[in-house]
């Protein structure tokens, strides 16, 4: 598919179900689409946030695909939606909150997916017809699903009457769900009222006093937090840079103010609103966070941030000032997981801002992301990009890197103009140890180690000195079998063999990828080129018989050095390749000794320059790796 159909502003109805298109679906689409039919296309990856958008859609068909990953909450807007189909794809994790909202669902089909927990979060839509077959639920079928068209087989079922919930929830929640369902007039309204007149427990006065004494207490945390906000100073709020929760905003206070004001509300509801507003209680500021004090948080996500995180914390209207309210001027780069702004801060300093797409985000990613910021921050390599800060708030979430003037390799290698100079043998030889010791760091140095599964020339950064600086370190791990080039639907190039088949990348995969961007320093060439004839497209397969041949390897070579080349270092610098490209992975080197066999290639180059110089046309400088080599 394309990926600039959000244009197609009057285009209501896209159907291109049965087809091949595979990859993912893209990140935009059109915005006023009624119905979306995409299925049995083979589309991967997540569901992208788009969707959330598309107020007026009313069918929405994505079955028969290899959807993956968890549900993020991106129902909360379509009200309209009638028809959702989601089956048969590899959808994990429990059903979104945002299920709740779907107001017009009629007919709604999950089955054959793996998705986890109860299916309470349907019970007060007017279905008529529920598919949940062969999935991981578990729990009770709730009352109001009894009498639909409810097809439940292939699950883990909880059987027997269901337990009391506790106490002060029923009622509300019970009569809440009547009021919705009776205004749809719908007769499975009657068996959930039955079921409700033989409940025993607490009357109704006594739910009367427990949601009056959390709404109290609630009242009591707002006031405090309310008034140490008032009391901070702006300095003060410098200090809170390293805290793992933001304060609140005055958007959730209102909200705190709109539950105190409710007389009659969804007791389900105040829960999770309670959980969100009420997630910074009073605390000693002067006090080093430590396990204990996350523990005592109200909020109860799955897992729970208890590192330090050693970086600084930004709010959006920071980042909105900063990058121009994220305008098309200020975007440098845009990959799988998210678009890169340039980003000029008051005090004068450039940093870049990668916005993560809320379509890309996986399993719970609102409670673990505080977990791979604190990993992330932990990072620190000369040749591994500077986690600077990071935000997270309104359900958005945005990393702030340290900022490198020169761009990509890819783009000196790829999209350099008449203007640019292009790298010298030199400096080429100098990208590829610095990424190399990069990778030596993430795989065996780090522990555990860090797979960066997504190694590619755009995400090898390079300072005003050339300098490589590798990026995107640790957002694999939230975003597993990321898509390398999501445009590119021939393939990226940078896959392994073995990921192409499986999906699953490891370290060896990365060090595969490592082999494709020394071939793409060599060449000059893209890993994959359609433009080019069929039997060089692929550089791996075009390149990989050539490289042992020292008259062909040296007919491979990027033209832009004009020769400039000492050929026993080229010669080495081709044996490296050849190891990492190995289609078998268990005999691909670690990288260590990757970094081992060009560490001798510069030393010996730096030999050979103390009796013969410098190379032509390389920079004078005497660490440059290589010279015009007369030694074996």
């Amino acid at each position: 598919m394309g990926f600039q159909l959000s244009s197609l502003t009057s285009l209501t109805i896209l159907d291109i179900s049965n087809n091949n298109l595979g990859n993912q679906i893209p990140y935009q689409l059109p915005p006023n689409l009624q119905q979306l039919n995409l299925a049995e296309n083979g589309f991967n990856g997540a569901i992208p946030y788009s969707i959330s958008q598309m107020t007026s859609l009313k069918y929405l068909n994505l079955g028969h695909n290899q959807l993956q990953g968890a549900l993020v909450d991106i129902f909360g807007q379509l009200s309209a939606l009638s028809t959702l189909d989601l089956s048969f794809n590899s959808l994990s994790g429990d059903l979104p909150k945002s299920f709740s909202n779907l107001t017009s669902m009629n007919n709604m089909y999950l089955q054959n997916n793996q998705f986890t927990g109860t299916i309470d979060v349907l019970a007060s839509l007017p279905l008529e017809n529920l598919n949940v077959e062969n999935n991981h639920f578990s729990g009770w079928i709730p009352e109001q699903l009894k009498n639909i068209n409810l097809q439940k087989n292939g699950n883990s079922w909880s059987s027997g009457p269901a337990p009391p919930p506790p106490p002060g929830t029923p009622p509300a929640s019970h009569a809440n769900r009547q009021h919705k369902s009776g205004s749809s007039n719908r007769p499975s309204d009657g068996g959930g009222s039955g079921g409700g007149s033989k409940k025993s427990g607490i009357g109704g006065g006594g739910v009367a006093g427990i949601v009056i004494s959390i709404l109290v207490v609630g009242a009591i945390v707002a006031f405090f937090v309310m008034k140490r906000r008032s009391r901070r100073s702006s300095t003060d709020v410098e200090k809170l840079d390293n805290q793992p929760f933001s304060p609140l905003t005055s958007h959730e206070v209102q909200e705190v103010k709109s539950i105190q004001a409710s007389s009659a509300m969804n007791t389900k509801m105040f829960e999770t609103s309670a959980s969100i507003n009420l997630r910074p209680p009073p605390i000693d500021r002067n006090k080093s966070f430590d396990e204990d004090d996350f523990s005592k948080k109200p909020i109860v996500p799955k897992k729970v941030n208890t590192a330090p995180i050693n970086c600084k914390s930004y709010s959006i209207a920071d980042l909105q000032v900063a990058t121009g309210s994220f305008s098309i001027e200020n975007l440098i780069g845009e990959g799988s997981i998210g678009r890169v702004y340039w980003a000029q801060f008051d005090d004068g300093k450039v940093l870049a801002v990668k916005k993560i797409n809320l379509s890309a985000l996986p399993n719970h990613l609102s409670e673990d992301f505080m977990d791979i910021v604190s990993d992330i921050s932990r990072l620190h390599h000369p040749n591994v990009t500077e986690l600077v800060g990071y935000c997270s708030e309104h359900g958005q979430h945005l990393l702030v890197y340290e900022f490198h003037k020169n761009g990509s390799l890819h783009d000196f290698l790829h999209l350099s103009d008449e203007d640019s100079k292009p790298l010298t043998w030199n400096t080429r030889v100098k990208i590829a140890l610095g990424t190399a010791r990069a990778l030596e760091y993430l795989h065996e140095v780090c522990s555990p180690s860090v797979v960066h599964k997504n190694f590619k020339s755009a995400n090898i950064l390079l300072d005003m000195e050339l300098n490589p600086h590798l990026s995107d370190c640790g957002l694999a791990s939230f975003v597993p079998d990321v898509d390398q080039a999501p445009n590119d639907n021939a393939g990226s190039g940078y896959s392994a063999p073995e990921v192409d088949m499986s999906g699953q990348r490891t370290i060896k995969s990365d060090v595969y990828s490592f082999g494709v961007v020394m071939l793409e320093l060599v060449t000059g060439r893209k890993p994959f080129d359609s433009s080019r004839p069929r039997t060089e497209q692929s550089l791996v397969r075009w390149a990989t018989p050539q490289l042992h041949d020292i008259d062909a390897l040296a007919k491979m070579v990027d033209p832009a050095l004009k020769g400039l080349y000492p050929v026993k270092s080229l010669s080495r610098f081709a044996d490296v390749i050849a190891l990492c490209v190995q289609p078998e992975p268990e005999f691909r080197p670690p990288m260590s000794e990757v970094v081992q066999a060009l560490v001798r290639l510069v030393q010996r180059a730096n030999m050979s320059k103390r009796t013969f110089g410098t190379e032509q046309g390389a920079s004078p400088r005497t660490d440059n790796p290589d010279a015009q080599e007369s030694v074996p």
